[in-house]
């Protein structure tokens, strides 16, 4: 199990990006969140299986290409914060 804050930037914002990654994390075996941060950014965590996140990761980005300048991520060990392996929980925040 793996975790990673992924950093957002460009016309991420006012575009559908949280519904579309919440939308993306269905279709993956993985658990977090997305939110808007108030400096224009989105800010996405995500918790599972390496494969699954980099998968999700991988989609997330060419899907929202047209959307983003910059993107930062973050390695992390997993914490479970999520219900660990075998919940699959995707929020959107505000």
């Amino acid at each position: 199990m793996v975790r990673r804050a992924i950093y957002f930037s460009g016309r991420v914002q006012g575009v559908g990006f949280r519904y579309n990654t919440a939308r993306i994390a269905i279709g993956y075996e993985v658990s977090g969140f997305v939110e808007n941060l108030s400096d224009g950014r989105v800010h996405v965590v995500v918790e599972g299986a390496c494969q699954q996140v980099d998968a999700f990761i991988c989609h997330l980005c060419d899907h929202m290409s047209q959307y983003i300048s910059q993107r930062q991520v973050q390695h992390h060990p997993a914490t479970g914060e999520f219900g660990g392996s075998g919940s699959h929980v995707f929020a959107i925040r505000r």
